[in-house]
């Protein structure tokens, strides 16, 4: 389990091809983020919202595996040497749950459509495969690409966000376009409320 508070950025070094070119091997390096004391064999990291287990733990760096799903279902199958990541350790018992429950399990790929200044902050606006837009209420919580964040508004399949200067200047909201893809998990209650509603 994780937060959503993003503690470092880390960048994709190499990705290693692994079985017939269908699974990869993704080695991030985490400059001052972390070393080998910190991060141990098998450890869960969420990278830009996806949960992966470190299999190669060195003094800047980390390298996971990543399924020929994940890679499908994710941003990941379109990293390359120099992507940018966002990255945070799981959960302790007694931590500060500084954003909200955030499982690592990413939902979808959502695309940013557009980014536009309001007052003091930027308001980002995504829109989410049909099939996930029903999760998503104004007021409810929204993790995108590993950023816990608060949904402004959300209207048929798009939904908005207000990203400060802080939240732009630690995250991936540093080099994002409007028509870039991001991961998208949806708020875990509202998951389980839908499942439950659909045995009722």
């Amino acid at each position: 389990m994780f937060t959503g508070i993003i503690t470092g950025r880390g960048t994709v070094r190499d990705v290693v091809p692994l079985g017939a070119a269908r699974d990869m091997r993704l080695v991030i390096t985490t400059g001052g983020w972390a070393d080998g004391a910190r991060i141990g064999l098998g450890a869960s990291i969420a990278c830009s919202g996806c949960c992966l287990t470190a299999v190669e733990v060195g003094t800047d760096f980390f390298a996971a595996d990543a399924s020929a799903e994940t890679l499908a279902k994710t941003t990941l199958g379109r990293w390359r040497p120099g992507t940018r990541v966002n990255l945070e350790r799981p959960l302790r018992v007694g931590d500060e749950l500084g954003g909200h429950i955030v499982s690592g399990h990413v939902d979808g790929v959502a695309a940013a459509v557009s980014a536009a200044a309001e007052h003091g902050s930027v308001r980002w606006r995504f829109r989410v495969p049909a099939a996930l837009a029903r999760f998503i209420a104004a007021k409810g919580s929204i993790a995108v690409d590993g950023i816990s964040l608060t949904v402004n508004e959300a209207e048929d399949d798009v939904f908005g966000v207000n990203i400060i200067s802080h939240t732009a200047a630690v995250t991936s909201f540093a080099e994002l376009k409007p028509g870039d893809p991001v991961n998208i998990e949806i708020d875990m209650l509202a998951r389980y409320v839908a499942r439950l509603q659909e045995r009722v």
